[in-house]
């Protein structure tokens, strides 16, 4: 097993976990606001926690409720809450899986040009043919895993 095929099963399995987790959706004034108040901390409670006025507080709760707020200040607040900031880009599919969606996408389109322009030189390819060779060009765009997969 190559090292970019043990890399992209380890981080296909930890991704696994998130996706299963089906995690609520963000409350309509985010977080900060809902922890807080479950708490009964007062904004000026917290801000008191982040050397920062109540009002500060509240700003934050605006900007993390219209996703404006950085990865960094989640983190802080997050702290001074007593909790941990979890991140992580949650792919809708694998990544073998999107690989190998991805190589037959870039196989189809550059077999089917070509297709194209020898049925217009009267050198048409079978249907069979065809499939075949996309088939084998995405086999071959997966094996050397190459930047032509993302232009």
């Amino acid at each position: 097993m190559s090292y970019n095929t043990l890399k992209i099963r380890q981080i296909d399995t930890t991704l696994a976990l998130w996706r299963k987790a089906a995690l609520p959706p963000r409350p309509g004034k985010g977080w900060i606001h809902a922890i807080r108040t479950a708490l009964s901390m007062s904004s000026a409670a917290l801000g008191a926690r982040l050397g920062m006025t109540g009002a500060g507080v509240l700003s934050l709760e605006a900007a993390e409720a219209t996703d404006s707020i950085t990865l960094g200040t989640l983190r802080k607040i997050a702290t001074a809450l007593d909790c941990e900031l979890q991140y992580a880009l949650v792919p809708k599919h694998g990544i073998a899986e999107t690989l190998q969606k991805r190589a037959k996408e870039v196989a189809r389109e550059r077999v089917l040009r070509v297709s194209h322009t020898m049925a217009l030189e009267e050198q048409a390819v079978d249907s069979e043919l065809t499939r075949s060779q996309i088939e084998e060009l995405a086999e071959t765009l997966l094996r050397k895993r190459t930047k032509e997969l993302w232009r």
